[in-house]
């Protein structure tokens, strides 16, 4: 019960990260939603970086309710796939299919290219180099859950 706790308040910190950044975003995200490309790239980024960083066995080891804020809630609430997915679908339904290609496109390849940048630096940082081939997300909670 408790770690629900901690997603919860991790998501509230996220959703209103998110929403700012959005707000902020809105005058380039006029046609291409700019600010959720964005946005899923700071937070693949974050996820990547702070799971590496952060395993039990490295160098800055956090408790696992930590993680859980963090990785399921804090960038679960910050991170926007389902917002991404709408505005893809809106783009798609208004006749933009290259617009929404390149939405696809982009938040993919810089999400995937992202998360592998704060992992090898957070692997960096903190982990020891034979224990970088380990999976980041260490418990199914955070498998299943970002």
């Amino acid at each position: 019960m408790l770690q629900t706790l901690f997603v919860a308040l991790g998501g509230a910190v996220g959703s209103v990260g998110r929403y700012w950044f959005a707000i902020a975003a809105a005058s380039i995200s006029r046609n291409l939603p700019w600010g959720t490309i964005c946005l899923n790239i700071i937070g693949s980024f974050a996820i990547g970086f702070f799971g590496s960083l952060t395993l039990s066995h490295g160098k800055f080891p956090v408790p696992e309710p930590a993680r859980v804020f963090f990785m399921v809630g804090v960038c679960g609430g910050f991170t926007t796939f389902s917002s991404f997915s709408l505005q893809t679908l809106d783009l798609l339904r208004g006749g933009a299919v290259g617009r929404a290609l390149l939405n696809v496109g982009l938040s993919v390849t810089f999400c995937l290219l992202a998360v592998a940048a704060g992992y090898a630096l957070g692997a960096h940082l903190g982990a020891a180099p034979a224990q970088l081939s380990q999976s980041v997300a260490q418990t199914a909670i955070e498998e299943e859950a970002s």
